[in-house]
This record gives C-alpha cells, structure tokens and sequence, in this order.
C-alpha cells in the first residue's frame, strides 16, 4: 500500500542518505521474553538480574551493576549499570541502554530515567532500530505513556552507514529540529526538518509527518507528480490516500493541467472474506469536452469450486485514456475495450463457464455498431480418466447469442466429442487412435451482412462432422558415447471425414475462425481452422520428421513436416498454405548450446519453389546479468481482412499486404544496477512501433529510476506519444517523480 506524506510547506525532489549508527546491542536481545505479568500494571514488580547488587538502606538505592537485565510486564531494559531510587520510584540507567519494547522496537541510549513501569521518563543519546532498516537518532527524548516519545536534533534514515567511514554522512537522511514518534498511531511528526543526501541540504519543509515503517496503511497525502506533456501541458497531480477501514482504501488524486484542464481519478479496492473489489474512476476535461473512463474488476468465491467475477472496462476516447496515463490500468493504447460478467466453476477433470460480453470502441477506426454483443455464451469441458478399454472420453459443449447493431447475429449451439486410445507397437511404435466428432446448430440473422457477407438474409440449420484418425510415432534413439544422443522420429497421421465443401461459407456464420495460420503447431491437429465455425472434411495425410540431437549441455531439436489430400480444398484461404493436394512445408528448429543461448524458427515454405510465406524467428544471447533478445515475424497476408468484404479479396486490399516486423531488446542486472530497453520496427513500412529503455538503482535504503517510452503506432485521432518518468523513492518515505511527455 502506498505510504503517506505530509507536507505543511515546501517540496523537496530528490535524495540523501543514511543515519548515525546505532549503539550495539546485546546478542542476547533476541532472547529476551517479558515476565508474566499482566500489561500495563504500574504496581507490578520490577524484576532483573546482574553481576552484583548492592543497597544503600539510608538513600533507599538499589544499585545492579554487570550485565543488568531488568523487566516489568512487557518492558525489558538492559545496561551496565541500573539504580532505582525506592522513594521516588525512578530507575537511573547508564552504560549501553537497551530498551526493548513490545512491539519490537529497540532504543538505545547513553542515560535513562524512567519510572518503575519503564513507560515515562528522559534519555540521553537516544537512538531506535524500527522496522525495514529504518534507524531514529535524537540527542535526547521525553518518554510519555510508553506511547509517545518527543525527541530533541532528530536524524532519520533507512541507509547503511559506510563501513570504511562510519562518520561520513549516508545516501539520504532527515535532520529536524525537534520530532515526535507517535506509537499509539504509527506515525512520525518533524518540524523544521532539512532532507540531505550525503550531508548536502536538497529540501526543507517547515512541518510534515511519516508513517513510522511498520505500518502498511496509514491516511494521508502521497508523494505529488509534476510533469509536462505536449498534448496537455505542464501538470501537476496530488493524491491522498484514504484507509477507510481494515478492508477498505482509496487513493483520490486531482490534477491540474495548464493546456487541457483539471481531472480528478479515484481508485478504490474493497477485500471481502470471499473476493476482492476494485475499482477506478476519473473524469476530466480534454479537447474542450468533459471526458472519462471507468476500471472495475470484481472477483467472488461461491465455495472451493464455483466463483464468480466482472470486468468493467469504459472510456470516452482513446485520447483521453493516453493523455492522462490510465492506459496501464487496461494495458497499454487500446482501441477496443471489453467487459463481461461471468460465473465459472472447476471439478475434477471438468470446467464449467457462464459469461456476457461487451466491447466498446475507443477510437473512429472501430466502428461501434459492428461490434459484437455477446449475451450469454456457455461453456463446458470435461477430460474424463481411463476406462476400460484403455481409452480416454473428452468432450466440450456450450452455447451463445452475438448480437450486431450492424452485421450478423448469431445463436450457435455445438459439441465437440473425442475418444482417444493411445498404445505401443513390439518395435517402439506409439500409436494413437482417435474418433472425433463436431456439431453444431445454427441460428442467423443478416448473414448477408459482415462478417460473413452470405448470400441470404437469415439462416437456421445444423451439422455434424465425424472423423476418424490414426497416428504412428516412431522414435529411433542412438546413444553416441562422446558424440551425445541423437533422435529419429518419423511421426504420420491419418485423417478420414466426410467431404465438407465450401458451401459452408453460404450456409453457417462465422464467428471463431477468422485467424487461421498453418504452422507445425497445428499440422496434427484434426481441424486446423482455430474453431468450429469452418470446419476441415476429407481424408489426408500428414507426415513429418522430428529429429532431437542432446550433447552435453547443448540441445537441438528440429520437425519439418507436410500435408497431403486427394483434392483441393477452397475452403481456405489462397495464401493459407492448405488450399491445394500438397500443403506448404512447415518447419521449426530450435538451438540451445549453451545455457546463455537460445535460438527458436518456426517457418511457412511454398511448396513449389520454397519461398517464406510466415516465419517466426526469436533468440536470447548472454547470461542474466547481460542479455539480448530479439524477434522476427512473417506472414505474407492479413487474415481478419479476408473477411473483412466478400471473398475473394479484391487485389490492393490489406488482405495482400504482409505483416514484417522485427524486436529487439535487452536485460542487464548487475548488482544494484538493473538496464533494460526494447524496440519495434515495421519492416514493411519502414517505420518504428514503439522504443524503451529502463534503468534503476537500488540498495537498502533508495531507488533510483528513469524510464523513457516512445510510441510511433497511429490509431485513429491519437497520433503517438512518448514519456519520461524520473523517479527517486527513499524507502519508507516516499517517491519523488518527474514526467514529461
């Protein structure tokens, strides 16, 4: 949770470092437990032990010397020296103070009076160990309650002191005049406080107050974030932070902007016994319009197998949603923007989903009224165990209504049934033979209209598609000795079915198999459409060869395969790669050598003269501590546009224009340090995607952090951004950042 701030005057952006050292404590601290004695009884006996005791029965002095330990109720004290005045009921210490105190705090100091309850009293030199390395000096402080601690030149930091120097200032502290440490409310008041980093003064405020380090929630005002951005201007944002209860908080932040005026976000997050709520709201003034967005995320349990959860996901502009940087709450320049509702419950080989979705448009590009409604879709999957016959039954069934504003509507019932029975040949044969069937039922209404631009208006009909296939691997294992181990694998599979014929396309809405790319991952599969919509009949053959070669630690394993069928098949595609008796050649290799390599290629060969029709390259070269990676992609069309007219695609159109583009990023951790960057180029454009690059130090005590972030992609109205965030965070006191945009 966030950690507050308070400021009554000034702002200071940036560091400084550590704290005086603390005086050693006793080994035996850890040890120490409290007698038991009932908390807070002032009457109750002081106890201790030491090396000698003596009295003084005129001045009524008890004096303990040598390793004293002395305790009352939750309270322990520890020094050389302890004499507790019977008269007045004070105790004198002196001599490597420790006071440990129940909630774990550990102060020390030079010289201690404190009452018989060790709960008032003043100290000389005092310093205190709290929680996440954070360190408090004061030349002296006033104990009250036990609950307060006033306290006289106050120094504050969580860094460690230099070990060659110990008197040299640290990374980052606070110096002020006079503190208050708050124990009953966890917090810690300055006033006339100087930030340092290495003993240089960078901020002064006249008053403000911390959370002390143990506490995760506290209310109060967060680290402000000015900036500047060419779309909205010099800004500046101030969020509080508000625990409203135990389960409850909010972080509500107003903005001021010079260019486009003032917007205020509010996020809230509820976590209830069976489910968390968040949610985040914001509205502002952008283009001379008042603007908005709406983030909320909602997930229930019913009992260990049913829950149920939303999503609420609304904006008013895309502008909007990158201007104000809550792209990061979606993730990242989104045109369309889903929501849903749903239900969903999981057992033993079984899944079982009830959903609505929504989707909205942020951008002109997307036209609202052709997007899909989607209420409801049901699903439900089971994977049953073996029976006796060897085999195993699976099935996926479920239902939906998409509705279109514009375009085609959609009721769809379906089954997907298989029964697989795996088995071994006397040479090291696997077999696998399958049955399979896909139904389905079908309702639609201006299917003449997209996405499936049919020939008539309304439809109503159904089919089923049974298949039968037998698979055969043959793996041929060489042990190598010294040369390693190599494999053989031929891999074959027959597939019988009915004929489908593309009269498909005419008679049934297509609403899951849009984006079809033939590759080695589905070169097996019994239907290489993505879904059930487009279904592939006949018989076929596919065969393929793995081959695997191990030699110490370096790894290659490689499958170039094909597919073959007794007559085309229009009902793909013409660049697909399946259109015709012989497919495509589609392969894959990939390489480890070593532990810092790693190379990968999947590939789409023409059949006729080899030529690439996808290819799908990425490599990882260098240990942690220094590693590049990069990514190559290759597809000579663009599928959602094929169905974006009736087919076949007219010549020009964005269906023939191939997607080429190239990544590049690396990743470097050494130490304290931590680098990364990235980039995204169109090749077929000859134009950048996006380029960034991170750096970061961190040791105990402080993070520093610089981000740079350019977006060159055009959506619509939103022509690109970029971004740099400096951020400097003293832990347990806050972060300090800069944007400009």
């Amino acid at each position: 949770m966030p950690r507050p701030l308070r400021l009554a005057a000034g702002f200071a952006v940036l560091l400084a470092c550590l704290l005086a050292a603390a005086a050693p404590a006793a080994a035996q601290l850890a040890q120490v437990t409290a007698a038991g004695q009932p908390q807070g009884d002032r009457n109750a006996p002081v106890s201790f032990t030491a090396d000698t005791v003596t009295y003084d029965r005129d001045n009524a002095l008890v004096t303990a010397t040598g390793h004293v330990e002395a305790w009352q109720n939750d309270q322990v004290l520890y020094a050389d020296k302890v004499t507790f005045d019977r008269n007045t009921s004070i105790l004198a210490a002196s001599g490597n103070v420790v006071l440990l105190q129940p909630d774990g705090q550990v102060m020390f100091a030079d010289y201690a009076e404190l009452t018989q309850d060790m709960k008032d009293g003043v100290l000389r030199g005092m310093s205190a160990i709290l929680t996440q390395n954070a360190r408090l000096v004061a030349n002296g402080a006033r104990r009250t309650g036990g609950l307060i601690n006033e306290l006289s030149k106050v120094v504050y930091s969580t860094c460690n002191l230099c070990q060659d120097d110990p008197t040299s200032p640290p990374l980052w502290q606070i110096r002020a005049l006079n503190g208050v440490q708050d124990l009953e409310h966890k917090k810690i008041e300055y006033t006339d406080a100087v930030l340092q980093m290495y003993g240089v003064p960078v901020g002064y405020f006249p008053y403000f107050w911390t959370a002390d380090p143990s506490v995760k929630r506290l209310s109060g005002l967060l680290i402000p974030s000015i900036g500047n951005s060419s779309r909205i201007g010099v800004f500046a944002a101030q969020p509080y932070y508000w625990v409203l209860d135990d389960q409850s908080d909010a972080t509500i932040t107003p903005m001021i902007t010079s260019r486009a005026g003032p917007q205020l976000d509010v996020e809230y997050r509820r976590r209830f016994n069976a489910g968390t709520l968040d949610l985040n709201v914001s509205a502002g003034q952008l283009d001379g319009s008042a603007q908005g967005t709406i983030f909320a995320k909602g997930r229930f349990n019913f009992n260990d197998s049913w829950r149920w959860g939303f999503d609420l996901n609304r904006a008013s502009s895309i502008n909007y949603v990158n201007d104000f940087h809550l792209a990061s709450i979606y993730g990242g320049t989104a045109t369309v923007l889903t929501s849903q509702l749903y239900a969903e419950g999981f057992g033993e080989g079984a899944y079982s989903r009830l959903d609505t979705r929504f989707y909205q448009g942020v951008t002109s590009t997307v036209v609202a009224s052709q997007l899909p409604v989607v209420l409801p879709r049901y699903e439900y999957s089971y994977f049953g165990r073996t029976d006796p016959l060897g085999g195993r039954l699976s099935f996926d069934t479920g239902s939906f209504n998409v509705y279109r504003a514009d375009g085609t509507n959609t009721r769809r019932a379906m089954l997907n049934l298989n029964w697989d029975r795996p088995f071994m040949g006397m040479l090291g044969d696997e077999w696998k033979f399958t049955t399979h069937l896909y139904a389905a039922a079908y309702d639609a209404n201006f299917f003449n209209e997209q996405p499936n631009f049919g020939t008539v208006p309304d439809i109503n009909d159904a089919r089923a598609l049974p298949q039968v296939a037998l698979q055969v691997k043959w793996p041929w294992l060489r042990d190598g000795g010294a040369w390693g181990t190599q494999l053989i694998e031929p891999i074959l599979q027959v597939v019988a079915a009915p004929i489908v014929g593309n009269s498909q396309f005419n008679l049934y809405p297509n609403e899951d198999s849009l984006d079809l790319e033939f590759t080695d991952a589905n070169l097996f599969s019994l239907n290489r459409f993505p879904g059930i919509d487009r279904l592939e009949g006949g018989s076929r053959l596919s065969a393929a060869m793995h081959g695997a070669w191990y030699l110490g630690g370096t790894t290659f394993d490689g499958l170039v395969g094909q597919s073959y069928q007794p007559a085309k098949d229009n009902n793909f595609s013409p660049q697909s790669g399946l259109r015709d008796q012989v497919s495509d050649v589609v392969a894959r290799a990939s390489l480890s050598p070593t532990p810092w390599l790693d190379l990968t290629y999947r590939t789409r060969l023409d059949k006729t003269n080899l030529a690439t029709r996808f290819a799908d390259a990425t490599a990882g070269v260098g240990p942690s501590e220094f590693r590049l990676n990069g990514g190559y992609i290759y597809t000579t069309d663009n599928p959602y546009s094929f169905y974006s007219q009736p087919p076949p695609p007219p010549a020009g159109s964005n269906f023939y224009i191939p997607r080429n583009e190239i990544s590049l990023g690396a990743d470097s951790r050494i130490g304290q340090y931590h680098f990364s960057a990235n980039m995204r180029r169109d090749l077929s454009t000859n134009k950048m995607v996006s380029v960034a690059a991170q750096g970061s130090w961190e040791n105990e005590c402080v993070i520093f952090s610089i981000l740079y972030y350019r977006q060159y992609t055009e959506v619509g109205t939103y022509s690109g951004s970029s971004a740099v965030l400096f951020q400097v965070t003293l832990k347990t006191i806050g972060q300090f950042g800069f944007h400009a945009l």
